[in-house]
This record gives C-alpha cells, structure tokens and sequence, in this order.
C-alpha cells in the first residue's frame, strides 16, 4: 500500500521538514516523493498508527492502518495478537479461547479492545449447532462486566452476551435489523441492542457475526425490573396460547405450559407451580368470553408489547418468531403485568429457517399461529385501532426510506467484513446439507439488493392493505 503525505494549506516545506514514523517492518518513507509505502508479511497482522510531524509548526497527524488477517494464505501466521489487533475493516475484534464444545458453560478468556476478561462461553442454538460457525453466548463476571461504550448506542455493563452466527444470513443484516426495528416501535419496549463485530477463536479467524444482548433477569433489571421474575421462553409452535397442539395437529395439549421452557425464577421448571402464572394466562386467552377478556387484558399483558409483537412480525413475515422463539417476563411478587421481548430472526424478511426464499406480498396474520392474535384481530375494540395504528407504523418506524436507510447505515460498516467472511464461509453455505438444494444461492452483494427490494415491495403490499 502507498500514502501520499501533504500539507494541506499549501505552507511550502523543505523535504526534510516532515518527520514520519516510527514506521512498521516493510514500510518505508520517501522525502522527496512524499509518501509512505508498507509491503506487511504474513506475521504482520495489526493496526498501527503512522505519526506524521511538522516540528517548525509542532503540527501532529496521524494516519491508522490497518493490516488484515491473510487466513487465505497457506504460508500465513494465523495466530493474532489480540494486544495489536482491537479492529478489522473498522469492526471491533472479539478474541475467544477456548473454543467452546457444549451447551454448559466452561472457563474462557476473551480480550476485547485491549481488555482481558476471565469469563465463560458456551454454545448456543438448536438447529445452528450443526453450522461449521457456530453461535455462543459469552457470561461474565459481576465484577468485570462487558463494555462496548461506542456500539450500537452504549452496550455497557452486560452480564451476559450472546454471538449469533450469520451462516444462515447471507446479507448478514437480518437479525439485527429486526432488532432495530422492534427497538424503534417503542422506546418503553424490552430494548434487545445489537451490533456487528468479528470473532477470532483461539487466535484463528471465525468472520462476521451479530453480537447481541441476551434475554435473561440480567437485561430484565437493566429494564427496571425484578431479576427473580419469571421469564419464559418459547421453544416449539406449542406456545400458542390455546388449549390444542399447533405441532400435534389440534390434539388438546398435556399442560397449558406446552411449547414453553422457564429460564428464570421461582419454582424452578419441574417443580410444582412452575409455571402458574403463565398456564393463567394461557387458560385466559383459551377459555375467557368477550366481555371477560376486554375486561381484564390488560391487567395481565402488557398490551402494547403484544399488539405490536403482531404488528412487527407480519411486517417482516418472522414466521418461526410468531409463536415460538419469544420471550414472557413476569414478576408475581410486583403484582405486574406480562412483558414481550423477540427473539431469532434469521427467519424474516423474505427468507424462511432454511434460507428459502418468502414472498413479500403475501398475507400472513398469524391467527392460526397464535391465540392471541386471534382474538386480537376478532375483536373490533382491539383489532381496529390496532388496524389502524399499523398504517401509523408504516409512516413512522417502519418507513420504507427510513428502514433503507438503516440497511444502508449497516451495509457502510460491514461491507468489507462481510466479503471477506464470503470468502471464508461462502462455499461451506451453499453446500450445506440443510439447504444446498436451493438452485437459486446469492452472493452477499446480491442479497442485500434482495432484501432491500423486498423491504420496498413488502412495505407497498402491507400498505394496501392497512
């Protein structure tokens, strides 16, 4: 690489006014010529900061370069040194060590920004734990939090953090838009807050992910509320809020609880009473009449967060987020109602579970998925102001140039990562024995133009018809 060095307002400076370095192994700095030339080797993977000085003036600038991780070259030194490596491509670096090998959490060192954090690491996923870049949730100690004051508007002070594997996401947006999205609806909603930065394991490049907060009491007491509450988490199509199986075919249920797990709180899952609250509401939704439930919903739910959990996810057709794969906080001792937090979107915005291609114009109400919705929609008291705060939606948090735009803003900072973690996981994607059945793969430059013209297309069709 070359850099010219200059003065910028003209002062006429002999050749050896400009003093330059230090200057890395390789590079070498011309006087006459005025620039800077560095060749780095394969073990020279960093990002050094070039002074550049006027002592007649006392004028300092500085120019930072930065050298990439060569992974590709068979004679390449492929362990980083994380001291000298805190960014790649302008994307803050994550080094993990070990390697996590199960879903129980063992000892970890992750450095982050010149920070060493003596911490645990686990794997995360169901379906993405056959992926070859798998996902892992990363959980540190009270006294040592995890901090990134600069991402994603603050992301300070995490107990826990999750890293989401962008394998199934050739655009590498999806989860973190919807997450975006969901934010911007309502600032008084469970905020989940993501960011992309690149994870090195065992000082080997891992590419691109999502890193984001995990749905746990940690991040319900950032929210004000009680860590002891009871979250749950729904886990199959089961947790649909009747009182038939949505996976067994309508065949009534084995307990109200079906299709969900407890995560937190007292009784623990498999003791007595563990899930009372939640099989209340459940028997609620199933079984109240009209009057009964317009009467009570909202002392029991928090009915914004559910209204537009349906407003969000027929938006962006999240048809495996509808029912399951979402979160329900609820604190009995406060006396307080049902909170809604999202979660697992790499099936949204006009790709299915398996990357298969969705329709933007297509209607999907999730009634059939979700009890609630249903009755949601059935009721004129409900179902028309909700109809009618949809097209408030379209003109304001969802508006097609402002959601552009957020695509846009992500594409400017991933745009280099993303290639190279094409190069990296490309062939492994389009081989992959879930889906390489497709005939009709992207590239990454490809997908971003298909999601931003579903987006545009999904908009006009959600348009016509709220």
């Amino acid at each position: 690489m070359t850099f010219p060095v200059a003065c910028a307002t003209g002062l006429a400076l002999a050749d050896d006014a400009l003093e330059v370095g230090p200057l890395p192994e390789g590079a070498a700095y011309d006087p006459v010529a005025r620039e800077v030339t560095f060749s780095p080797g394969l073990d020279q993977a960093a990002v050094y900061e070039i002074e550049i000085r006027v002592a007649q003036t006392g004028e300092v600038g500085r120019v930072k370069v930065g050298v990439a991780d060569n992974w590709a070259d068979p004679a390449n030194v492929p362990v980083v040194d994380p001291a000298r490596y805190p960014e790649e491509y302008g994307l803050p670096v994550l080094f993990l060590s070990p390697a996590p090998e199960a879903k129980e959490y063992a000892p970890a060192t992750i450095i982050y920004r010149g920070r060493t954090y003596e911490a645990e690491a686990e794997l995360r996923g169901e379906s993405s734990l056959s992926y070859p870049k798998q996902s892992y949730t990363l959980k540190f100690p009270k006294g040592d939090k995890f901090n990134e004051p600069d991402e994603a508007g603050g992301f300070t002070d995490r107990r826990k953090v999750v890293l989401v594997s962008t394998f199934d996401d050739n655009s590498y947006v999806r989860q973190r838009l919807a997450y975006d999205l969901w934010n911007r609806l309502d600032p008084a909603h469970i905020q989940i807050k993501t960011y992309s930065a690149v994870l090195y394991i065992d000082g080997e490049y891992r590419g691109l992910y999502t890193v984001g907060d995990h749905v746990d009491g940690y991040l319900m007491e950032d929210h004000g509320y009680s860590q002891d509450g009871n979250l749950y988490k729904a886990v199959s199509h089961d947790a649909n809020f009747a009182l038939t199986s949505h996976e067994g075919g309508g065949e009534p249920k084995e307990t109200l609880h079906d299709g969900f797990e407890k995560k937190e709180g007292l009784p623990e899952e498999g003791e007595p009473g563990a899930f009372e609250d939640l099989e209340d509401l459940v028997n609620f939704v199933a079984t109240s009449d009209k009057e009964t439930f317009l009467a009570e919903l909202g002392s029991r739910i928090d009915q914004r967060d559910y209204e537009d959990w349906w407003i969000f996810v027929t938006f962006i057709v999240a048809n495996d987020s509808a029912g399951k794969n979402s979160y329900h906080y609820h604190d009995p001792a406060s006396g307080g109602v049902f909170r809604y937090a999202p979660w697992d979107f790499n099936a949204s915005f006009g790709q299915s579970w398996q990357t298969e291609r969705e329709s933007a114009s297509a209607r999907v109400d999730y009634a059939g998925t979700n009890l609630l919705f249903q009755r949601f929609l059935e009721e004129p008291a409900i179902g028309d102001p909700l109809r009618a705060r949809y097209d408030e939606v379209l003109r304001g948090a969802f508006d097609d140039a402002e959601v552009q735009a957020l695509v846009d803003g992500y594409v400017q900072r991933i745009d280099a990562s993303a290639r190279r973690d094409e190069a990296r996981w490309g062939e492994a994607y389009r081989t992959y024995e879930g889906w390489s059945g497709r005939s009709d793969f992207t590239t990454y430059e490809e997908e971003i133009a298909y999601l931003k013209a579903w987006i545009s297309e999904r908009w006009q069709y959600q348009d016509a018809l709220y």
